[in-house]
């Protein structure tokens, strides 16, 4: 199967209007006839006194894959963490992103990491600064223990990340990443893992749900982000350092505003 291109990805999820996910401990919803279990809006904010910690390589992986995921839970009650493994120093490939040096990529992705939790709702994040295209070579141990803190810190319930088994996969950040947080999950509600954590106060912490992205996804369950369309389509504009994202999102926005006009001269 040929790579899918990120340009065609993002085009695929904004008029699906609907994320593939994996949600493996999940509360089970109405299957559809092919097996998968559709998520739909919840009334009010069931979710309240629940944490959301949402996990990327780069800044314009949650905005492309599961950004209206990641709204759609905190706007029913969550509250949302945003962490970034990579600096996203080496930008991003001729045509996408904004060109620039190293140190202009690690500036500008910086801020718009930090305007894409801005967007989404989230109550901090957090940037753990390793190289970008280099962390197949970063102690899986280490990567490890810092997201077992960062989940027993924010006492997480439920994690938004790349799919650790997913096919198809050839960014190393991507694969590394979803590997040490399907471990810290794990983890980090064991008492005997890194207990000099409790010396500092912090508890044991097991994460209860986790919703995986991935090139191709192995859907099990499928996320109704119509109502947060617009949030998405924000997130996506707020990521112009890198990827598809800040000229595409215009794009989007320009094109969701003239469609909106014209079902309204039609009435």
């Amino acid at each position: 199967m040929a790579p899918v291109k990120r340009r065609n990805l993002l085009r695929g999820l904004v008029s699906a209007g609907a994320l593939p996910a994996l949600a493996r401990s999940q509360p089970q919803q109405p299957q559809t006839a092919s097996g998968v279990f559709l998520e739909r809006p919840a009334t009010g904010q069931p979710h309240k006194g629940k944490v959301l910690l949402a996990l990327q390589a780069h800044s314009d992986d949650i905005p492309l894959s599961a950004s209206g995921t990641v709204a759609k839970l905190i706007e029913e009650g969550y509250t949302g963490y945003l962490v970034r493994a990579s600096n996203d120093d080496m930008g991003d490939a001729s045509g996408l992103g904004t060109m620039g040096t190293i140190g202009e990529n690690v500036l500008g992705n910086e801020r718009d990491n930090a305007r894409i939790a801005e967007v989404l709702g989230c109550k901090r994040h957090f940037d753990l600064n390793y190289n970008n295209h280099r962390m197949a070579g970063v102690s899986l141990n280490e990567l490890i223990c810092r997201l077992i803190f960062l989940i027993r810190l924010v006492k997480a319930d439920t994690v938004v990340c790349w799919d650790p088994w997913a096919h198809d996969e050839e960014n190393p950040d991507h694969y590394t990443v979803a590997r040490a947080v399907e471990a810290a999950c794990w983890m980090a509600g064991r008492a005997h893992d890194y207990p000099e954590q409790f010396a500092a106060g912090l508890e044991p912490k097991t994460v209860q749900d986790k919703y995986y992205f991935a090139r191709r996804p192995e859907i099990t369950r499928v996320v109704d982000i119509s109502k947060q369309i617009d949030k998405k389509i924000d997130a996506i504009r707020a990521n112009v350092a890198k990827g598809p994202g800040g000229h595409s999102g215009s794009r989007l926005r320009a094109e969701r505003i003239s469609s909106s006009c014209a079902r309204a001269s039609e009435r």
